[in-house]
């Protein structure tokens, strides 16, 4: 096993277990948990809209010259996955609601966390340090990914049980992506593999502005404007160290 291959499945297994840590987080202290997970995400927000735009299209300018439309390509693709795949559905009856739940949510859940694992293959193939970077992005958007995602299951009324089986399917999904991701990304021309980077890209900036900035607004607390500057700080200096 070469160095990349370990750091692409540590950094994913690290990823998974940011869903988990989520899941138990709720269940350990539920209202504190809802109270405070806003900070994180707007951390983890600063942090996915620096890495795109400092670390992740730069890199991809300089293999591909059709960066700008991967990128557009990348915030469309987790669009329509939030849209069609997540998105749950209003339901007068209780049972329907929950169906909506384990089924579409459910399944929007796992390929979203299938595509981060790739996200990651994608990342280290370029270089070891837009890996890393990458790594950073999809761990923290993880891990409020696993608080947010078991409040919601908790407020549909699903057993505890049922919630720990979801929530380690959808983290098994990220290390699934990332090994599947060592079988066919090395093998692709620098051009193609500027082109993913890019739909990389975009699918952070849609995750950052269209899934943690709204909940960033919706609770209304100024500090988390500075916590979100601080998280693309953290990375621009990051940046600094490693370059």
């Amino acid at each position: 096993m070469t160095d990349i291959q370990f750091s692409i499945i540590i950094s994913s297994i690290i990823a998974g277990i940011a869903t988990i840590i989520g899941t138990i987080f709720i269940f350990a202290n539920e209202k504190i948990a809802k109270n405070n997970s806003v900070y994180l995400i707007s951390f983890a927000a600063g942090i996915m809209l620096a890495t795109s735009f400092l670390h992740l299209i730069p890199e991809s300018l300089e293999i591909s010259e059709k960066v700008p439309f991967f990128v557009l390509l990348g915030f469309l693709i987790f669009y329509l996955i939030q849209n069609y795949l997540i998105t749950i559905h209003p339901c007068s009856d209780e049972h329907c609601a929950v169906h909506n739940l384990s089924t579409m949510s459910f399944i929007g859940l796992a390929v979203h966390s299938l595509l981060d694992g790739i996200a990651i293959g994608i990342g280290f193939e370029v270089s070891s340090t837009i890996g890393i970077f990458t790594a950073i992005a999809v761990i923290l958007h993880e891990l409020p990914e696993g608080l947010i995602t078991t409040s919601i299951l908790l407020h549909a009324n699903l057993q505890r049980k049922r919630i720990w089986i979801y929530s380690l399917i959808v983290a098994l999904a990220t290390p699934f992506g990332a090994i599947t991701s060592l079988f066919f990304v090395k093998n692709l021309q620098p051009h193609i593999l500027g082109n993913a980077l890019a739909i990389t890209a975009g699918s952070f900036i849609y995750l950052a502005s269209a899934d943690l900035i709204p909940e960033i607004h919706r609770s209304k607390r100024k500090i988390n404007s500075a916590i979100l500057i601080f998280g693309i700080i953290f990375i621009f200096l990051l940046g600094k160290l490693f370059h």
